[in-house]
């Protein structure tokens, strides 16, 4: 049997809720492709993969929630700046806040 991890080894993750503005609703599939293309052309592929980008199945009138390594939370926040289109549509994609625990993450700002 493998030892744990320890818990300063393990990596340190942020919940990111980020909300869409635009005049029309668009679908979540179409919010993923766009951030993790748009990740990928400002970061690389190889910092995308370390940054541990991960969408979670929490969508909520235009607002969203993803995890990302806390290393690269900043990095991620101005590459969403640099969405300004999805499927045509005018969108504006900003951060309603950060957390370090899901269930606060949720609570604070997703259902606000």
């Amino acid at each position: 049997m493998m030892k744990p991890i320890l818990p300063s080894l393990k990596e340190k993750k942020r919940y990111v809720v980020f909300e869409v503005k635009s005049k029309n609703k668009i679908k979540f599939d179409s919010v993923k492709s766009e951030i993790f293309s748009v990740t990928n052309k400002m970061l690389g592929e190889f910092e995308t993969s370390k940054a541990g980008l991960m969408f979670l199945d929490d969508w909520s009138g235009q607002r969203g929630i993803l995890r990302v390594n806390h290393t690269y939370m900043d990095k991620l926040k101005a590459s969403l700046l640099f969405v300004k289109d999805i499927n045509k549509y005018d969108v504006i994609i900003q951060s309603r806040g950060v957390s370090g625990i899901l269930k606060k993450a949720r609570n604070k700002f997703l259902y606000n």
